[in-house]
């Protein structure tokens, strides 16, 4: 569940520090106090995208942390251990910084995080159902993503994407061989010709560095025994050679100091001088030895050197890049050569569709299982939504394969007694829209794990009895889940197990938000102001205080 809540700097919020408790609360206050702004907040820790108007204005960033116990699971255990995010004490810290230029950061316990990981991670830790997502269930992308998720056949879903996908690929291999065979018969005769050019060349990497070096040695060889002749005669072959030199020198040194100790050490360093000097002398004059003229040899090499330039310039790239242009040129012909064969691309197309067939007959089965199980718990809970006799259906109506199997999805519903079910889109007013999707929002978080549930003024457009009963629902899915609810109902606040009131006060000239937790008397007031507006009478307070202990 979520533990704290660390706000600074974010739109009209300089600092908050919130501790959140277990079960319901709610989040009330008056119209543009900043309710949706603390949940703003949240989801910007929980991944959300971000700009630099969520930084105060007149300040350098915005900061928001939140706090969560860590929730059971192996899958998550496996996932943070694939992150390497250490959870040692069954907390997990998300934080994200925005700074005023839109630039955004994010650390998970304290370790940099990318945004996909704060969005991946968030689906464990939290739910948050916002104030338009009714809206979305009039379309049918949301419509088959709850459904799919409803019934657990995200995988599965993704599994028919994947074999429509691999279908399409192969039928659209099959039909190019079918309807370009020249064009490719002339790249595939163009490329084999450019691939039996660079087997004849036989270029290998690293023959080619060992030619070059060659070659470098071979061409220079007049100068480089000249050097060495040179250099010989200086160090031991010459009559002022350094080793004569450095020879008498260290016997002179030597009897000075058999009179003066002192100049052992020196007597020491002329001795390696003159070790030094004969194993300079040796090495050269084996590689004297072993360097070679051979003009024949240098003809050779640079016939070889020049054949792979130009095959190397013929094809616009370098000597090192041919064995790279082989592989790809390979890789081309092999792909034009297996879809060059019509009749083996249309069976493996076949496999391909049958593939398909059979995930999709999966999906569709675990599909209507779902539909079923969601139609009756939502006309169940319509009964009690002020719409008795209403009913819900989830319709699977067939139709032509695509990445989302062999039906549409399509949520239908019939708001009084005797109506033909039709399409919500085309059917429902604001007010049964509200009622629905509170509705469905509340069943399939009943089947969710995840130990944070949010409703963002999900509740606009019902009133009355309706209220109260959405807050008793809301009430009961707090004894399993944390709950958290912005509302504008005093049937909602009233059942919460705790409550928050959200207010603007001015401070330094500037408008500012602030949250304070409500005991007893304060959240009589508060329930008061609820339901009587501007003039709270005392009648309205004993109703408060009514609704507030008839919780069940």
């Amino acid at each position: 569940m979520l533990h704290r809540l660390s706000i600074r700097d974010f739109v009209i919020v300089d600092w908050l520090e919130l501790e959140f408790a277990s079960g319901f609360g709610t989040l009330t206050g008056e119209t543009g106090a900043g309710k949706s702004i603390l949940l703003d907040a949240l989801s910007l820790a929980l991944g959300e995208r971000a700009d630099a108007g969520v930084v105060r204005n007149g300040c350098e960033k915005a900061d928001i942390a939140a706090e969560f116990d860590l929730p059971p699971g192996e899958e998550l255990a496996a996932w943070l251990a694939g992150q390497a995010l250490d959870v040692g004490d069954g907390t997990l810290v998300l934080r994200r910084v925005v700074d005023a230029g839109g630039r955004s950061r994010a650390w998970i316990n304290g370790t940099p995080a990318a945004l996909a990981q704060l969005r991946t991670l968030g689906q464990w830790l939290a739910d948050i159902h916002g104030q338009h997502a009714h809206h979305a269930l009039l379309r049918a992308e949301p419509q088959r993503a709850l459904l799919d998720a409803h019934g657990g056949a995200g995988e599965l879903a993704a599994e028919v994407a994947a074999h429509w996908r691999e279908w399409q690929r192969l039928a659209g291999l099959r039909q190019a061989a079918e309807q370009d065979t020249a064009a490719s018969a002339r790249e595939r005769e163009l490329l084999g010709w450019q691939l039996a050019e660079l087997k004849d060349l036989a270029f290998d990497a690293a023959e080619w560095c060992e030619i070059n070096a060659e070659h470098g040695r071979l061409a220079h060889a007049a100068d480089l025994m000249s050097g060495v002749g040179e250099v010989l005669d200086g160090l031991g072959d010459g009559e002022q050679a350094a080793r004569v030199v450095l020879g008498h020198c260290s016997s002179r040194l030597a009897a000075m100091a058999a009179i003066d100790p002192t100049l052992s050490d020196v007597c020491g360093l002329l001795d390696a001088a003159a070790i030094q000097t004969d194993e300079a002398l040796h090495a050269l004059r084996r590689y004297r030895d072993r360097l070679d003229l051979d003009p024949a040899r240098l003809a050779d090499i640079e016939r070889r050197i020049a054949a792979v330039m130009d095959v190397a310039r013929k094809h616009r790239t370098t000597p090192e890049e041919l064995p790279e242009l082989a592989a790809k040129w390979q890789a081309r012909l092999d792909a034009l050569e297996a879809s060059a064969d019509p009749a083996r691309l249309a069976a493996e197309e076949a496999v391909a569709c049958q593939a398909f067939d059979a995930a999709a007959a999966r999906l569709s089965a675990a599909r209507q299982a779902a539909a079923t199980a969601l139609s009756s718990g939502i006309t169940e809970a319509m009964q009690s939504l002020a719409m008795p006799g209403g009913q819900f259906e989830v319709a699977l109506i067939a139709a032509a394969p695509s990445a989302h199997g062999r039906e549409t999805v399509e949520f239908q519903v019939a708001a009084n007694p005797g109506q033909a079910l039709r399409a919500l889109a085309k059917v429902a007013s604001g007010g049964e829209l509200s009622r629905i999707g509170l509705a469905i929002q509340v069943m399939t978080s009943r089947d969710s794990a995840t130990p944070t549930l949010i409703f963002d003024e999900v509740d606009v457009g019902i009133g009355g009895r309706v209220a109260e009963i959405v807050g008793q629902s809301l009430h009961r899915l707090g004894r399993d889940r944390q709950v958290l609810c912005v509302t504008h109902l005093p049937q909602v606040a009233a059942r919460a197990n705790w409550q928050w009131r959200i207010s603007k006060e001015i401070r330094d000239g500037q408008t500012l938000s602030a949250v304070t937790p409500l005991d007893g008397p304060a959240r009589v007031e508060e329930i008061a102001r609820m339901l009587g507006g501007v003039d709270i009478t005392e009648t309205t307070r004993r109703h408060a205080a009514e609704m507030l202990t008839g919780k069940p």
